[in-house]
């Protein structure tokens, strides 16, 4: 009967459109791998997110949930590319659901997709190194977002109050965007929050004592922001493990609260303004691992209770105003690098300290030791740079006291980071091996360097770190001087000896080889520092970019020196501004290209007076004994006279 049935019978033509409304219904609805499907809505949701991002390389004929390439790649180590997107597909209701999208290093040109509050099930959004603009839409108030990740992007206005409605916040960055104004009492609201970071944006005003109901913090970064008024108040925050506020515009003193921190781990404060204070109180924090003090006005001794912080492999107090012995630090055997520069230390230099592995970084430079306590062999990553008492003078130390000038000089170029190039008339030496966590080198008899500081949150460190090299091309008779530069976490300093006393040109060439132009993450670094001259700030909070209008664009600050002890010397120093997270993590400090100095009106002797001088020098010279020099390049008197 049913082979005589024609199939224009109405039973054929009902199974036909059956057959059609069901195919028409699949194809609306994506399949998962274990069969279970993704609502309508949800896919049309990651259309309209598609779209508002400027997102163009999903295909929807492919199922966001069954891991295919077009919607998982796997994570690379050495990418800030990662694109992922994550469906829960054990939900009671048969479907499966949208719970996380890793749409990070892709620099997307659109906004914060306000369609994102359509997917019902999300729970975590990273949208991190793109180029999106805009602020936080209000739909995003009514999600259960656990983790919002959306630094280094174009964002920018207040942060919205209606944030504090989504009170499931886990973990909340806004590092390294254009934000700005205060922050809204209504963070306060965010009592599951565990981690914050603002890092790197233009928040203003006073802290918020509303934050302090964040009692479940474990991580709060705020630095390099334009806050004023005191230090917030730690009481509240007990479970806080690691601390950065570095820039942030605060007012010291660190307040006592701070005691109540017993399970941190690594704490970072620098760069408070206001008057002289003490250190603060640390003795019960003793798995602390990494611990900055830096600028922060500290005056007296190093308490006792700092050798007691005996898990402590990283340890800087440098730019304070600490006085006495540092004897009592030798009970901190984990260290791996102390920087204690900038203080007014007294007393010998310990002999264990100078006896360390030679990967033990460490650097007691402007400080007053006594000299008869200085090392007779410097060894790698150790850096005296004026650490003895009797002056600020660049000679001050056993090896360049006793390297006496041969000549005066009037000039002097340097091309920082780079090989010895020639610019019309003008030769710019060579400075290739100057770099170092904790280093002081003089090369020859009239110049050198000291290096200063760590890269913070950058892995495997190498000295390539500290210099910077340019791949494209910068126009100009001088171009050959901005095709490298050179680096510091910290603090750079450049110093002149042997010269004439006068009045001299000083000039700084700088270029930013770093950040690009274009429209990528990589171009929205910003690198802000202080330079002194002769211990004087002359540069506050230079932006090599903003002053010279772009990248790779030479710049030249030129500054009248009055030298008046036969020295000069250039200081480039991190103050806590800035970027740190672009191109990449821990990318910041002071670029300097090059460095010259040329005497105004000054007449060098003739050959005549020139002779006459160096007889009289060598004369001086003594022959019953040896200096040895902290650098194969860097020879002390007598050694040099045997050379002639």
């Amino acid at each position: 009967m049913l082979e005589k049935m024609s199939l224009s019978s109405p039973f054929c033509i009902f199974s036909f459109l059956l057959i059609i409304f069901t195919l028409a219904l699949i194809s609306e609805t994506i399949q998962a791998q274990n069969g279970r499907l993704l609502p309508k809505e949800e896919k049309n949701a990651l259309k309209e997110i598609a779209k508002q991002l400027g997102k163009k390389d999903w295909n929807f004929d492919m199922n966001p949930c069954d891991d295919n390439t077009t919607w998982t790649t796997p994570k690379r180590s050495n990418s800030q590319y990662y694109n992922n997107v994550t469906c829960n597909c054990s939900t009671p209701d048969g479907f499966c659901h949208v719970e996380s999208l890793f749409i990070r290093g892709q620099d997307l040109e659109g906004v914060l997709p306000a369609s994102l509050a359509k997917l019902t099930y999300l729970k975590t959004i990273d949208l991190n190194r793109n180029y999106l603009s805009g602020t936080i839409p209000p739909e995003w108030a009514s999600t259960n977002l656990e983790i919002m990740a959306i630094s280094n992007n174009r964002l920018s206005g207040a942060v919205p109050e209606y944030i504090g409605n989504i009170t499931s916040l886990v973990k909340l960055s806004l590092e390294a965007n254009l934000f700005n104004g205060s922050l809204p009492a209504e963070i306060g609201k965010l009592v599951n929050l565990q981690m914050l970071n603002l890092i790197a944006n233009d928040f203003t005003g006073v802290w918020p004592v509303e934050l302090n109901n964040l009692s479940k913090l474990t991580e709060l970064r705020v630095s390099s922001n334009n806050f004023v008024g005191k230090l917030p108040n730690f009481e509240s925050w007990k479970n806080l493990q690691m601390v950065e506020i570095q820039g942030s515009g605060f007012e010291g003193p660190i307040p006592q609260s701070i005691s109540v921190l017993t399970s941190l781990n690594e704490l970072r404060i620098s760069d408070l303004t206001g008057g002289a204070s003490e250190f603060p109180p640390l003795r019960n924090m003793t798995g602390m691992t990494k611990l900055v003090l830096r600028s922060c006005n500290i005056h007296g001794k190093i308490p006792g209770f700092v050798a007691v912080l005996s898990k402590l492999r990283f340890l800087d107090l440098s730019f304070n105003k600490l006085e006495g012995g540092i004897a009592n630090l030798r009970k901190l055997t984990k260290l791996e690098a102390m920087y204690l520069t900038g203080n007014a230390f007294v007393g010998a230099i310990p002999v264990w300290l100078t006896s360390q592995d030679t990967e033990y970084g460490i650097d007691l430079s402007y400080n007053k030791f006594d000299q008869r306590s200085e090392p007779s062999n410097y060894r790698e990553n150790l850096n005296l740079f004026r650490s003895f008492k009797g002056g600020n003078s660049v000679d001050n130390g056993k090896c360049l006291s006793a390297e006496p000038c041969s000549e005066e000089k009037y000039s002097l170029h340097i091309n920082c980071g780079g090989e010895r190039v020639v610019i019309g008339n003008t030769s710019y030496e060579a400075d290739e091996e100057s770099a170092g966590a904790a280093k002081f080198v003089s090369w020859r008899e009239n110049w050198g360097s000291s290096s200063t500081g760590h890269f913070w949150d950058r892995n495997n460190i190498s000295l390539n770190d500290y210099k910077a090299d340019n791949l494209s091309a910068i126009k100009g008779d001088g171009s050959p001087l901005y095709m490298t530069a050179r680096l510091s976490p910290l603090s750079l300093t450049y110093f002149a000896r042997c010269l004439a006393n006068g009045n001299y040109t000083l000039t700084l060439h700088f270029a930013e080889i770093v950040y690009r132009d274009n429209r990528s993450f990589q171009s929205l670094g910003r690198r802000v520092f202080d330079v002194y001259i002769q211990d004087r700030l002359k540069l506050k909070d230079f932006d090599i970019e903003s002053v010279a209008g772009g990248v790779d664009k030479a710049l030249k600050e030129k500054f009248n020196v009055t030298v008046q002890d036969k020295t000069v010397e250039v200081r480039f120093q991190y103050a806590g501004k800035g970027t740190t997270s672009i191109p990449s993590r821990g990318s910041y400090g002071p670029l300097v290209s090059a460095i010259s100095l040329e005497a105004i009106n000054l007449k060098p002797p003739s050959a005549l007076e020139t002779s006459f001088n160096q007889k009289k020098e060598d004369s001086n010279c003594s022959s019953d004994f040896v200096i040895s020099s902290h650098s194969d390049d860097s020879l002390c008197c007598l050694e040099e006279k045997k050379k002639q």
